[in-house]
């Protein structure tokens, strides 16, 4: 029998962080919460469920990520964010391979399905989204300023695993703009500190490009209203990070 930590940064989750925590309580045999100083009820809610609580000032998605992976004690480890949650289907799909045999280097991944102004969008690119998200304990670490990713020790063996992880991240159009933005932000940083130059056909046609892929090619247009909010509103942080990376490269001549 294998056992399981759960390991979730959060910071100011309480509106999510139960249902989180709801979803995950059956397969844990620890959960692990390392928070950067929340000024709601994220702490009284963790507490109210047993969990094993952190504090840490913020390090950076990845280093955070970290940090919270190397307080875990059991066999696997199962990084979740707070405003996800298992569906019934993936819980018993990862109650199943804690009790088979499971090899070093074999790694679980499963599809996350996001949930739009309460509607679930398998379009516009955003499903089936897979993500790697179980291994052994010491076999990976995050790497990456954003859209972090998981560096293994040896070549992973990957699972996937029946059943969808819900993604509840974006309650009124209004979120869904400002964590595009703000990724949109970071990417022209992280751009911006590796040397990448940006020409004037891409900053031309990059957006134009991600909306035809989005709504065109990934069906987008399927979701009506829905689907071409949310493919513009990609193509317009598209054209908003190379926009801050051409200012950038600008005021260092």
């Amino acid at each position: 029998m294998n056992t399981l930590s759960v390991v979730i940064i959060t910071f100011n989750e309480e509106e999510k962080i139960a249902q989180c925590l709801d979803s995950v309580k059956a397969v844990a045999d620890e959960i692990i919460v390392v928070d950067s100083h929340s000024t709601d009820k994220t702490e009284a809610i963790c507490d109210a469920y047993g969990v094993k609580f952190f504090t840490q000032d913020w390090l950076g998605y990845s280093d955070q990520k970290n940090l919270a992976d190397d307080l875990a004690t059991c066999d696997l480890i199962f990084s979740i964010d707070a405003d996800e949650a298992l569906s019934n289907e993936l819980r018993q799909s990862i109650q199943a391979i804690k009790e088979r045999e499971i090899a070093d280097n074999e790694v679980f991944a499963m599809n996350r399905l996001n949930n739009y102004c309460g509607r679930w969008v398998k379009t516009c690119g955003l499903y089936p989204e897979t993500k790697i998200r179980i291994w052994r304990r010491g076999f990976a670490q995050w790497e990456g300023l954003i859209h972090e990713w998981l560096k293994f020790g040896s070549e992973p063996k990957k699972t996937l695993l029946h059943g969808d992880l819900l993604h509840y991240s974006w309650d009124t159009p209004e979120a869904f703009r400002k964590q595009l933005f703000h990724f949109a932000e970071l990417g022209a940083q992280s751009y911006y500190e590796r040397g990448k130059k940006t020409g004037l056909l891409p900053w031309l046609f990059s957006p134009s490009v991600n909306f035809f892929r989005t709504y065109i090619m990934k069906g987008g247009f399927l979701d009506g209203k829905t689907g071409f909010y949310i493919c513009r509103t990609m193509m317009q942080a598209n054209r908003h990070k190379y926009n801050l990376l051409r200012k950038k490269l600008k005021e260092k001549r």
